[in-house]
């Protein structure tokens, strides 16, 4: 079960006169009660019988429903005497005002450390930042969890700065995202950690678990201490997954890798990333492949693209191939953003903006009083209100075409070869 997101942003109208509850039918014809309660951007709000208020795309719903949002937004009942100025959210900026970052910083109060509970019998320090909470096996300075957390917390304010429009949101019930730091790899890998890993997100508990090596911790005596030069980059990734969960389920797995390596691959020390910086670093990055005798380049661009989850499993199978996989997601991802097209990413943040909208669906699902849930995240639904898509066969792929946008890959391939050619770089594309 997933909270509705607080609906920040644009300047949202609310009526003057008093809206009645009706029927509203997506375009699989899928029905839920609600009031109009204003447009937000390219989405229209719902109030539903639960008193949650929700976005909901407008191309998503039926066209006798789409009409009625727009006259009910032009009609002058629905001017306010005063507007409602709310917190800025880049995430549902219109799609045309959407701007690439440059140097993104953490802000001071969102890494102020408050220690929640301290148990040395049973190893476990609980600390927490704005909007992280940390789990340690051994008791850390406020210095120290402060380090660790700037990085927890800029990546966060990354992910939401970028024109994305992801908004990252923890899991229901809880108002923090989790991470549990243990002290020692064995600790690590007894708490479900892989063998040959620095650090995991699981999806499925919605931990983020790490040892304090890869955080760029050591002991001394009897303290531990963060070294500054550590590299965060497995972190950065892993965190990405962790803050952008809500997507994954509707991205191909070359965009959830993707993404993440990008996010990796930006300039970033002490709670500065330099967004700016990208095109230096995908090119350290190509740099830093070649000379572990990788070359850039995407393999099959059709089959890259259409490449479902047990597709991904088989073709890495070994270490170098996942790490080849990986870096043909990052090659796509960065192209998508800033080589295609008009250069802007436009087609790519349409994408993303797409399966915003199925997340937006999803979390209404389980925001309507109808759908009850079950001990060990089950839940149970009227027939004639089934949940909306989640198949890994379907799913991840209903926006494909925003990206593809009629081009058959032939002509894509050539294109992105153009476009990596344009910055001093050879990709080969088939």
């Amino acid at each position: 079960m997933r909270k509705i997101p607080p609906l920040f942003g644009l300047t949202i109208l609310s009526l003057t006169a008093l809206a009645e509850a009706r029927p509203w039918t997506d375009s699989t014809g899928r029905q839920v009660e609600a009031e109009y309660s204003g447009m937000q951007g390219d989405s229209v709000l719902l109030k539903l019988a639960s008193g949650q208020t929700v976005p909901f795309p407008l191309a998503r719903l039926s066209a006798e429903d789409q009409a009625f949002a727009k006259a009910q937004a032009s009609s002058p009942a629905a001017m306010p005497a005063a507007a409602t100025a709310t917190k800025p959210d880049a995430a549902r900026i219109p799609l045309e005002k959407r701007t690439w970052p440059q140097n993104v910083i953490v802000p001071a109060k969102a890494v102020e450390i408050a220690a929640i509970s301290e148990n040395a019998a049973d190893r476990k320090y609980v600390y927490q930042s704005e909007a992280f909470e940390f789990s340690s096996q051994a008791k850390l300075a406020g210095s120290v969890m402060k380090e660790v957390a700037r990085t927890f917390e800029a990546t966060k304010f990354l992910i939401e700065s970028l024109p994305w429009g992801v908004q990252c949101k923890p899991p229901e019930g809880r108002p923090r995202f989790i991470a549990a730091l243990y002290e020692t790899r064995n600790d690590y890998i007894a708490a479900g950690g892989p063998e040959m890993s620095g650090g995991v997100y699981s999806s499925g508990d919605k931990i983020f678990k790490i040892p304090f090596q890869s955080l760029g911790m050591e002991k001394r005596g009897q303290t531990y201490f963060k070294d500054d030069n550590y590299s965060n980059g497995t972190l950065i990734h892993e965190i990405t997954h962790q803050l952008m969960d809500d997507y994954l389920g509707f991205l191909p797995k070359w965009v959830v890798e993707g993404t993440a390596e990008y996010t990796e691959m930006l300039p970033y020390k002490s709670g500065t990333f330099r967004a700016d910086g990208h095109k230096s670093g995908i090119k350290q990055d190509l740099d830093e492949w070649q000379q572990r005798g990788f070359i850039p380049d995407i393999g099959s661009l059709e089959k890259m693209i259409t490449m479902n989850r047990d597709q991904w499993d088989a073709e890495c199978e070994t270490s170098e191939k996942m790490a080849a996989m990986y870096h043909r997601s990052q090659l796509l991802v960065y192209y998508f953003s800033h080589l295609d097209g008009d250069k802007k990413g436009t087609r790519f943040i349409k994408f993303m903006e797409a399966v915003y909208g199925q997340v937006a669906e999803l979390r209404a699902f389980f925001a309507d009083p109808r759908v009850k849930m079950m001990e060990g995240g089950r839940f149970s639904y009227p027939r004639d209100f089934p949940p909306p898509d989640r198949d890994p066969a379907t799913a991840p792929f209903k926006n494909l075409s925003i990206l593809i946008d009629e081009r058959p890959y032939p002509k894509l391939a050539a294109d992105i070869i153009a476009g990596y050619k344009d910055i001093g770089i050879k990709v080969m594309v088939k």
